[in-house]
Formats: C-alpha cells, sequence, structure tokens
C-alpha cells in the first residue's frame, strides 16, 4: 500500500471546478453519501468486500423549504437519518460474535445464571426495539439532541451564572456591555467543552477509524468537485480537510449564540436556561443559513467563516488508507446524479 500523506499542507485542496451538494456521513468501518437524488452506504465487511446499500432519500417540503426554519428541521432528519446508518454500519461491520457455547465455557454457576438473566432482559429489549423501531429511532435522537444541548448551551450557561453570584454581580443591574462579556464568557466555555468531548473522542480507537473515514470523505469529494477520475491513486492526493464540511456548523452555532443571547438580556439563573433552550432552534437555523451562503460563495468573508471549521477538522479528521479510500469511492459513485449540473451548490 502506497505511504499517503501526514501533513495535509501541501496537499491538493482541489481546484473545485463544480462545487457539489453532496455530503457525507463517516460510519463505523463505512461511510453515508447523500446526493440530490441518491442516498447511499458503503462499509467494509469483516472478509474485506465493500457492502453498497441504496437508501430512502425523504424531499423536504413545507417548512423544511423555508428559510431560517429548514435548518432546525433538515438538521433533525438528518440526525435520524444518520443514527439510523450508523446503527446499521455497526451491524454490518462488526466480527463474528462468539457462540454462547464459547462464551458459557468458564463460568461458574451464578455467573451463568447472573448473563442469562442479563441476555433474558437484551433479548427483550431488541423485540421491543425491532417491533418499535421508528419509534426507538426517534427517541434517541430526541434524546442524543437534549444532552447536546444540556451540554453545550445549558451546562455553559449554569457556569457562568455560578461565577457571577460569587463575584457579586448583579446582573439585572448591569449594563448591555457586562450582559456581553457573560456571554462571550458562555461561549468561551462551550468551545473548551467541545475541545474536550473531542479530545475524549480521540483517545478511543474506534473513533480514531471514524475520523479516517471522515477524511476518506473529504478527499473523495474534493477529487469530485475537481472533475478528476475517481481513482484511489486521484483521491489520496487531495487534502483532508474540506470548506464546506459540517464542522464548521459547530463554530457558527457558537458564534450566533453569542450574538443571539447577548440581544435577550441576562435573568434569573432558571430563566436563563429556559430561554437558551427555547432559542436553540432559532440559533441553528440562523447558523444554517449563514453555512449555505459561505458554501455558495468564495470571498474574503465566507473563508473567514469557513477557517475555525477547518482548524477544528485537525480534530475531527485524520488521514485514510487506501482501503477506506476505496469505500468512500463506492459511496460516492453510487449518488453522483444523472445530470451533471443537479448537484450543484
Amino acid at each position: 500500500m502506497k505511504k499517503t500523506q501526514t501533513d495535509q499542507s501541501d496537499a491538493k485542496s482541489g481546484s473545485c471546478q463544480h462545487k457539489t451538494t453532496i455530503g457525507g456521513q463517516a460510519l463505523i468501518e463505512g461511510l453515508m453519501m447523500i446526493g440530490p437524488e441518491k442516498k447511499a452506504m458503503a462499509v467494509r465487511r469483516p472478509n474485506g468486500e465493500i457492502e453498497l446499500e441504496e437508501m430512502a432519500l425523504s424531499a423536504f417540503s413545507g417548512a423544511a423549504n423555508w428559510p431560517f426554519v429548514r435548518g432546525s428541521i433538515r438538521i433533525f432528519r438528518q440526525l435520524v437519518s444518520g443514527t439510523k446508518a450508523l446503527l446499521k454500519s455497526a451491524e454490518l461491520s462488526e466480527e463474528f460474535a462468539p457462540s454462547e457455547d464459547e462464551q458459557a465455557s468458564g463460568q461458574s454457576a451464578s455467573e451463568a445464571a447472573t448473563a442469562g438473566f442479563w441476555k433474558r432482559i437484551g433479548k427483550s429489549i431488541d423485540r421491543f426495539l425491532e417491533n418499535h423501531s421508528e419509534l426507538a429511532m426517534y427517541g434517541s435522537t430526541v434524546l442524543a439532541l437534549l444532552m447536546s444541548v444540556v451540554l453545550f448551551f445549558l451546562l455553559p450557561n449554569l457556569i457562568v451564572s455560578l461565577f457571577t453570584q460569587l463575584l457579586h454581580i448583579n446582573s439585572a443591574e448591569s449594563g448591555r456591555g457586562v450582559v456581553i462579556v457573560m456571554n462571550l464568557a458562555e461561549g468561551l466555555i462551550r468551545i473548551i467543552i467541545l475541545l474536550i468531548y473531542l479530545k475524549l473522542a480521540n483517545r478511543m480507537k474506534e473513533m480514531k477509524r471514524v475520523w479516517m473515514y471522515h477524511g476518506a470523505e473529504h478527499k473523495t469529494i474534493a477529487c469530485y468537485e475537481d472533475r478528476k477520475p475517481m481513482t484511489v491513486d486521484n483521491v489520496r492526493q487531495y487534502s483532508r480537510f474540506h470548506p464546506r464540511c459540517g464542522t464548521a456548523f459547530l463554530f457558527i452555532v457558537i458564534l450566533i449564540s453569542i450574538i443571539v443571547f447577548s440581544f435577550v438580556g441576562w435573568w434569573s439563573r432558571w430563566i436563563n436556561l429556559l430561554i437558551r433552550f427555547a432559542l436553540v432552534p432559532v440559533v441553528a437555523g440562523i447558523a444554517y443559513e449563514i453555512i449555505r451562503l459561505a458554501g455558495r460563495y468564495d470571498n474574503k468573508f465566507t473563508r473567514l467563516i469557513s477557517k475555525p471549521g477547518l482548524l477544528m477538522q485537525r480534530l475531527t479528521t485524520a488521514e485514510p488508507d487506501d482501503s477506506m479510500l476505496e469505500v468512500a469511492i463506492v459511496a460516492l459513485n453510487a449518488v453522483i446524479p444523472l445530470r451533471g449540473d443537479r448537484d450543484q451548490w
């Protein structure tokens, strides 16, 4: 296998002859790619074969097309779709589990009884999930969103509120400048929590491989946008960093939250938390529109907006190997529209 580039400063970024709307998501040992007409998932099986599966592509209608409203709706639907693909990829890529006899060997009677109890519980849960798969999927997505809101929105505000209390700062009597400083501090804490979260994720072996597939996604899309033949040798030359990656969305959300929350003021602790919880869809909607504009135009302002996301991709992408590039090429080829202009950004 040829040696891949580890320093992306000299890797090709692509002339971007064609800005595509095709995007992807890294999975367990694979990738999901979404185009304007098709959605597909390619996963490397334990036997080395690549399994390609076409997925249903839902059309957006009604409020999902309204500016500043569509962002929250589309993000939620993408999270549901991504969760489905992630679970499916884990199922396809997992190695064969040991048999029940192998698992039982070496266990004492009490250990076997305990294992049997939890196995029965697990089977009951599996049956429920199989019978209510859509409910379980939406429920898990909502739970993940709530945890994210608590971690990245409510917790930073709570920390700043405790500090203002310790410093005897009366927010009700403070001027606009003090409120802006408190919101800036809140935004800084969000960034710190996000970086800690990503650093901890990078310590997991499984996540490192997901980041490698994320890098393979970017390289493949860059090669496609550069109108070069989709071969491993060609794709390998491109940078693992891409200016239109959804990673930039996270930083835009933090920036917009500072601005929006500065306008609503600073109230008592619980009112602050309720306001932030209620305004999360508004912040996400504004950030989504900014990301769309940044992807469509190339100027100093849009490059400035994309810069934080490119920097953060050093934590959310890694240099892939050639086998991963093969998977990414299969996934991308499956969603390229018949008409070349159908995926124009």
